[in-house]
């Protein structure tokens, strides 16, 4: 497949978060694009509207025609259950899974890959807001909507650089093309997949040997997993250049005086501009990582064509400096979708244990002053079962947890007996042993919607957390106090 060659190009499952960035991407570089999906209303909905981008809200053959040179389709439909893939295949069209025709579209930059079990849309983010502040020429995908993007979910400067987030489920990144990879995390998760830890560990190791000799790897040396992967790395003896980044880093990206107050968090690089000060607006020092990565990696772009130095002239400081004091973050990433009353209503995707706890201890010290209430959902039966002692001891910094049921995933298969009824006992008796505050179960979190307008009061701060669909909640919330104290 030459892409060069096509003009016209058909998405089916366009509103994925990783389908419709690659549409959005493909529609600015002046291919026509048009697709379709469920008629279920995601995110991605306000995107493909704004870029005037038409979909169909349902699969059907007949949206299916000669005139269209490429089909790519999202990892969720094959041909057996899909109506539309099984037309192209009798047509003939050529016909590209999405995370290969992200392969391919790297195959056409420097590409940057970035990775990670948690932090990696937020990283990638954050290096578009330094790209776009420093005018480098380059593509930025981000596999959900971000609030410094105008809400879409890509930038595109120029043709030299790609950027993308990319995926470890099923090891779909193995179709990335890297010069560099940002690596933030590895532990263990998708269990429906990876077993074991050694299996998740062994799939990012495999996409890091993709990097070629005088390749950069940049990995979370405060993460025990993506240093063990990096220390793999180096004993292949491959020639690829290996820069750690964290609190215990050495080297120019070890993070200095990091403090928190309320409402802002600063720290300093030692070896960037002889440990000039940066300035965050979101909390945790898991954000703290997350921009040291994207600096380290802009800084690495600066320079693709000097010798490396970690130094920014005047005018590109304070430019980096403004950018990371004003960066908001992405849909779903301790996103503040409203305050009234005195409350802050707040969204998060989290739903791994470790971002769980990193994320409720960054806002609880964040936001000192405040209680904390917390609605979660979690996602997927494995996950929840597998990892069911670190999940029950991870929410010790909220002042109230509300729990749900689990949201399932179509693509696993379990018959064990956990559920999210045992996830909140668990929980409920390490948070009783500790004093840690109340703990309720209600199986829908839509009956949970009147305790708490009884419960929430000024100077309180509720957040929805997780991947399932309990997200609604706190819009709904946001709502009902608006029209109470207005």
């Amino acid at each position: 497949m030459v892409i060069d060659e096509v003009r016209t190009v058909y998405f089916i499952g366009i509103k994925g978060t990783g389908v419709c960035p690659l549409a959005e991407l493909m529609h600015h570089a002046g291919y026509k694009v048009n697709g379709s999906d469920t008629h279920e209303e995601f995110y991605t909905d306000a995107i493909l509207k704004k870029l005037n981008i038409h979909f169909h809200e349902k699969f059907d053959s007949k949206h299916i025609t000669k005139d269209i040179d490429l089909v790519i389709y999202s990892a969720a439909y094959s041909a057996d259950s899909n109506p539309e893939l099984t037309r192209v295949h009798e047509l003939g069209i050529p016909a590209l899974k999405y995370t290969d025709a992200l392969g391919l579209w790297s195959q056409q930059f420097d590409s940057t890959g970035i990775c990670g079990v948690h932090g990696k849309t937020t990283t990638t983010a954050m290096c578009g807001v330094l790209i776009k502040a420093l005018a480098i020429p380059a593509q930025v995908l981000v596999g959900s909507a971000v609030v410094d993007f105008d809400e879409m979910s890509t930038i595109s400067l120029g043709d030299k650089y790609f950027i993308a987030e990319t995926c470890e489920y099923r090891k779909h990144f193995m179709s990335f093309h890297p010069r560099r990879i940002i690596l933030t995390s590895v532990e263990s998760d998708h269990q429906d997949y990876f077993p074991d830890y050694e299996s998740i560990r062994d799939a990012f190791v495999e996409y890091c040997r993709l990097l070629p000799p005088g390749g950069q790897l940049f990995y979370c040396i405060d993460d025990p997993g993506a240093n063990e992967v990096a220390q793999i790395i180096q004993n292949d003896k491959r020639n690829i250049e290996l820069i750690p980044y964290g609190f215990t880093a050495s080297g120019d990206y070890r993070i200095v005086s990091y403090n928190v107050g309320d409402g802002e968090a600063s720290f300093s690089l030692a070896g960037v501009n002889a440990g000039a000060e940066f300035k965050l607006g979101i909390p945790g020092r898991h954000e703290a990582l997350n921009a040291a990565a994207a600096i380290a990696l802009t800084l690495a772009l600066i320079n693709d064509d000097k010798q490396n130095n970690c130094s920014l002239n005047a005018g590109q400081m304070q430019s980096v400096k403004n950018a990371l004091a004003n960066f908001k973050s992405t849909k779903r990433r301790s996103e503040i979708i409203g305050e009234t009353g005195g409350i802050i209503f707040m969204d998060d995707y989290g739903h791994h244990p470790t971002a769980i706890k990193t994320t409720l201890e960054g806002i609880k010290k964040f936001y000192s002053n405040r209680r904390l209430i917390v609605s979660f959902m979690s996602h997927t039966y494995t996950r929840t079962s597998s990892l069911l002692e670190e999940f029950s001891g991870c929410f010790n910094d909220a002042d109230i947890v509300i729990f749900h049921k689990i949201y399932a995933s179509a693509r696993e298969s379990y018959g064990g007996t956990v559920n999210g009824y045992t996830l909140f006992e668990k929980s409920a008796a390490i948070r009783s042993a500790a004093q840690k505050g109340d703990t309720y179960y209600f199986e829908e979190y839509d009956d949970a919607f009147e305790p708490l307008c009884k419960m929430l009061k000024s100077g309180d701060l509720f957040m929805t957390l997780g991947a399932g669909n309990n997200w609604p909640l706190g819009r709904k919330l946001l709502k009902y106090f608006e029209g109470y104290h207005g």
